[in-house]
């Protein structure tokens, strides 16, 4: 019982250290010495046109017996039931089962964030920070205008929270230059750095800056101090700084200041924040008249104005409206077709 133990563990683990060239090289052997046999024993309709040939073996292999070809002398008989049949399935199976191999190795890697994304002008987000990150993910994946894929990189030892949905890649590092091109950062045309640490968000935004400067990039910090150093050396990165203290002593001043926050924040209800820019070859124009149309026409209410990186919230009407400013408006949904022309 022991010896018999022994070889069978012996036979399960040759058949796991079979690589594809070995099972390539299986597959050349038993065409070659099947095709010899058969010739010996005179099975001409079997060998020849080759064409032929390899479709009994495949047919034969794969079990699918039609019955259009078969062995007629007594050998020829003898070699398919000793020989063709039983290795032709042993080698079929061995090749399904390494495809099925390959296959789950290549879902798996996905799955643990191992594989490489390819993929170019994605929305790539760095960091972990559970229920608020898959909220974040839910948010872009509902409000995304432009489709981008979504390429989600942590350090964490997770799965894909949404393998359907999203890419996902892990690392161990947001600096290491060979891991984060796993995850297209020099590609990415938006990336967003949210993560419990403040100095690894500063790191990772610094190191993203340098490597790819046209991203739009995001940064969300709890403390103050790391915001305005990133901005002094990165001007162009967009800081997001923590507001939940803010937040709280202007709802205690202004009762429901926190639900009008959320409303503007939420995409999937009421009303909501967009931004859009006004056209580089539309006309110069006044807020008053803007608003006007955008009201009338949208049921949009224009509430800022981005301009040379300034943002003024509640212009005058009398200001002006010029080419390239995104102005920012308050809607139930994205206006798409804005008449700027009027």
């Amino acid at each position: 019982m022991t010896k018999w133990y022994m070889v069978r563990r012996w036979i399960t683990s040759q058949f796991q250290r079979l690589s594809g060239k070995h099972v390539l090289t299986a597959v050349v052997a038993y065409a070659v010495i099947s095709w010899v046999l058969l010739k010996l024993a005179g099975e001409q309709a079997l060998t020849s046109p080759f064409v032929d040939y390899v479709y009994y073996l495949l047919v034969t292999a794969s079990t699918v017996g039609y019955g259009d070809m078969s062995p007629q002398t007594v050998a020829g008989k003898w070699i398919v039931a000793l020989f063709v049949i039983p290795c032709g399935l042993s080698i079929f199976a061995i090749g399904v089962g390494r495809l099925a191999g390959i296959a789950i190795e290549f879902w798996r890697r996905g799955l643990l964030g191992r594989r490489s994304v390819d993929v170019s002008g994605h929305i790539l987000i760095l960091g972990w920070n559970e229920s608020r990150t898959l909220h974040l993910i839910d948010m872009l994946l509902h409000e995304e205008k432009d489709k981008r894929p979504i390429v989600l990189c942590v350090r964490a030892e997770i799965q894909n929270p949404l393998p359907k949905e999203i890419d996902f890649v892990r690392t161990t590092s947001f600096t290491d230059e060979v891991a984060m091109s796993r995850a297209g950062y020099e590609d990415a045309s938006c990336i967003i750095i949210d993560n419990p640490e403040d100095d690894i968000t500063f790191a990772a935004a610094l190191f993203c800056a340098s490597k790819n400067p046209d991203a739009h990039i995001l940064a969300y910090f709890q403390e103050e101090v790391l915001s305005n150093l990133l901005k002094s050396h990165c001007p162009k990165a967009e800081c997001i700084p923590s507001v939940s203290v803010e937040m709280m002593a202007k709802s205690a001043v202004d009762p429901g200041s926190s639900e009008l926050h959320h409303e503007l924040l939420n995409t999937r209800k009421g009303m909501t924040q967009y931004a859009v820019t006004y056209p580089g070859n539309a006309k110069y124009t006044t807020v008053s008249e803007l608003f006007m149309r955008m009201k009338q026409q949208h049921d949009a209410t224009l509430i800022g104005i981005r301009r040379d990186d300034q943002v003024k919230l509640n212009p005058a009407l009398e200001a002006e409206v010029k080419p390239n400013d995104l102005l920012f408006y308050i809607a139930d949904e994205r206006v798409s077709d804005f008449n700027w022309d009027d």
